[in-house]
């Protein structure tokens, strides 16, 4: 295959997906996977790949846009055109130029999710102004929890980082939730919360998200916070703060890939990790990890760890069925 063919088959565009937060959001991914600015123990990706901070083109602007016309095209219901997906978005030096491409083509609004650290560029805070709803990320307001949880490149200092917030809050005129992910025995510590509370203030967004570890974790050591534990540190930080619930169903046309069942297909010949039902299934990770939240949740999948890699195989109750 050549090398132009192989950029043709990537996929840009996943779902749209029910998401706890924006209803259908239809996925776009701008980057390879795992190319980062952070490598945080939590990731439900893995560990990163490529952690820079530097901003470059990584695909054609024309294959991504005419994959999300194709998604728009097949009538199902889209509430938001989410930037998220294999990395950090505003890594790709052309996020601008594709948010202004979707609004020439549909009134669907865009939101981005950035974990952040590209803030303190003003040409990062300039694009991100073209964006209807930006959910930035902020787990740690001291450098020493930052560097422990987000494992950021060596680059990037959190007060800083925090001082950009502060300042695109006061250029950005639309949308702004943050969004907080809480480890047990990390960021979770009353000390550090009250802090958080303190630099939360001082940011103003118009929502405060916590969430913590549901998904197969990078570390294992990255455990999550009980909704007990979550709920106490709501009350703390206060009014306009809320726990991500879990999604609502709403109505939508449904979807013809029934990628549920050709996970448990595939792995009922052999366990797979996510990379492997990407490639033998033409899925985007994104769109797999959805669908392995439910079969999970089913118990009719188990995941599991062996030589530092995550594995998904059928549970005991499905192998009992065969």
């Amino acid at each position: 295959m050549q090398k132009s063919e192989e950029k043709r088959s990537i996929i840009h565009v996943y779902g749209p997906v029910p998401s706890r937060r924006l209803g259908f959001s239809l996925g776009v991914d701008i980057l390879p996977l795992k190319t980062c600015s952070l490598d945080c123990i939590y990731c439900q990706l893995g560990p990163t790949s490529e952690k820079t901070v530097q901003r470059k083109e990584f695909y054609a602007q024309s294959d991504i846009i005419s994959q999300i016309k194709g998604a728009l095209s097949t009538g199902q219901r889209i509430d938001y055109i989410t930037f998220s997906g294999s990395g950090e978005p505003t890594l790709n030096i052309h996020l601008e130029e594709l948010i202004k491409e979707i609004k020439k083509i549909t009134a669907i609004p865009v939101a981005v999710l950035t974990n952040s650290t590209l803030f303190p560029q003003k040409e990062v805070r300039r694009v991100l102004l073209e964006a209807d709803q930006v959910i930035p990320s902020l787990d740690a307001v001291t450098q020493d929890t930052f560097e422990q949880l987000n494992r950021p490149h060596p680059s990037l200092h959190i007060d800083t980082i925090i001082e950009s917030l502060k300042a695109f809050r006061q250029e950005f005129k639309g949308s702004l939730w943050l969004e907080v992910m809480l480890v047990k025995g990390i960021n979770d510590l009353p000390s550090h919360i009250q802090k958080l509370k303190h630099v939360i203030a001082e940011i103003k967004p118009d929502k405060i998200q916590l969430n913590t570890v549901v998904r197969p974790p990078s570390e294992i050591s990255a455990l999550p916070l009980s909704s007990g534990e979550l709920k106490k540190i709501r009350n703390v930080l206060g009014g306009n703060c809320e726990i991500i619930a879990s999604f609502k169903d709403k109505d939508q046309i449904p979807s013809s890939a029934e990628t549920g069942e050709a996970i448990l297909t595939l792995i009922k010949r052999r366990p797979a990790t996510l990379s492997d039902m990407a490639s033998s299934l033409g899925r985007h990770t994104n769109e797999l990890i959805k669908h392995l939240d439910l079969l999970l949740s089913e118990g009719k999948i188990k995941c599991v760890l062996h030589k530092g890699q995550k594995y998904y195989e059928l549970s005991k109750k499905m192998r009992s069925q065969e």
